[in-house]
């Protein structure tokens, strides 16, 4: 196997994670599943939502939100498109697609995706689009508006790749940054075994079997863009 470097610096350090209800988990996902997506032609009106709707959040949670929601009202959405494809589309390391952590580009990754596809198909949800069903905003949508138990562990089951993600874009300070420290923070404090993965990821990579030519970045389109 073939591994990426994907941090060069040290494994940033956890959030604080902050309590919340059930409720105000719910719209954390939901608010952070509306803005780590491809900024469309609804882009204003999802910036409109979350703004209102964050306000009943628990801070830190509610400023993290309007911190990333006042720079994407300040700059012209072409430059949020343009920052959105450099980071997300053309970083490896900043992969908004959860099997890619676990399994990398390995062959392995199709079946994995498979059994994200299963797991909607199970809570009553149809995918529309061109989105693979690991597509970080379908599944913190997902698990915004389901209750079905399997749909709950979902996140956590993930969790060394969230925070490998949030690390990364901490460290190329994108305006991302915020959104998925207030994923990480309503997850809950890591345990050790979580944090043991979570390091060693950071300094191996998820595993590289590639095909075809390993320099293309990960992954080479944004779906539904």
């Amino acid at each position: 196997m073939k591994y990426v470097n994907f941090l060069r610096s040290h494994p940033a350090e956890p959030v604080t994670p902050v309590e919340v209800t059930d409720e105000e988990r719910s719209v954390v996902y939901m608010a952070a599943s509306l803005l780590l997506d491809y900024p469309k032609a609804d882009w204003a009106e999802r910036l409109n939502q979350v703004s209102q709707a964050v306000t009943v959040l628990p801070e830190p949670l509610s400023g993290r939100f309007l911190e990333f929601c006042n720079w994407a009202q300040s700059v012209p959405q072409s430059e949020v498109e343009a920052q959105y494809v450099d980071t997300f589309d053309q970083k490896r390391r900043c992969a908004p697609y959860l099997t890619y952590y676990a399994v990398g580009d390995t062959r392995g990754r199709g079946a994995a995706i498979l059994t994200f596809q299963e797991l909607l198909k199970a809570a009553g949800f149809e995918l529309q689009g061109n989105e693979l069903p690991d597509y970080l905003p379908v599944v913190l949508e997902l698990c915004a508006r389901s209750d079905d138990p399997a749909v709950k562990h979902l996140l956590p089951a993930y969790r060394e790749g969230l925070e490998v993600l949030r690390a990364a874009l901490g460290q190329l300070g994108a305006p991302w940054t915020p959104i998925l420290e207030n994923v990480c923070a309503v997850l809950g404090p890591i345990d050790d075994q979580t944090m043991d993965l979570y390091q060693k990821l950071i300094r191996q990579g998820p595993p590289a079997e590639l095909v075809g030519n390993e320099d293309l970045p990960f992954p080479t389109s944004i779906p539904g863009a």
